[in-house]
């Protein structure tokens, strides 16, 4: 996982830009303030200070099909879809198929 200073603000924006999400969904699953979120990605390029804040806010974008791109090769850090919006929507569709889960029956 990234450490300090990798999180910046711009890097939170950009990640729930292209998830789709709002601040309030992205701080309750962080289980973060909305108003600590709020400032956290509103401080732009200065990176979010507390390792364990870092943490939460990754994982949280992360579950939501964002990936994050550490600095190197003479490039920034970045953040990226896992999944295309075709995927998404196949996925979408699937978790909403409904009926109750069971085994895989594939040998």
């Amino acid at each position: 996982m990234f450490e300090p200073p990798f999180l910046t603000g711009r890097l939170i924006a950009a990640a729930r830009a292209l998830t789709g999400i709002s601040l309030e969904v992205l701080a309750r699953a962080a289980g973060l303030d909305v108003e600590r979120m709020r400032l956290a990605e509103d401080s732009g390029s200065a990176p979010v200070e507390s390792a364990q804040e870092s943490e939460a806010i990754i994982q949280a974008l992360e579950r939501f099909g964002a990936v994050f791109v550490a600095e190197g090769d003479g490039f920034g850090a970045g953040v990226r879809l896992k999944f295309t919006r075709q995927d998404a929507k196949q996925i979408a569709r699937l978790e909403g198929e409904g009926g109750p889960a069971a085994d895989d029956d594939a040998l």
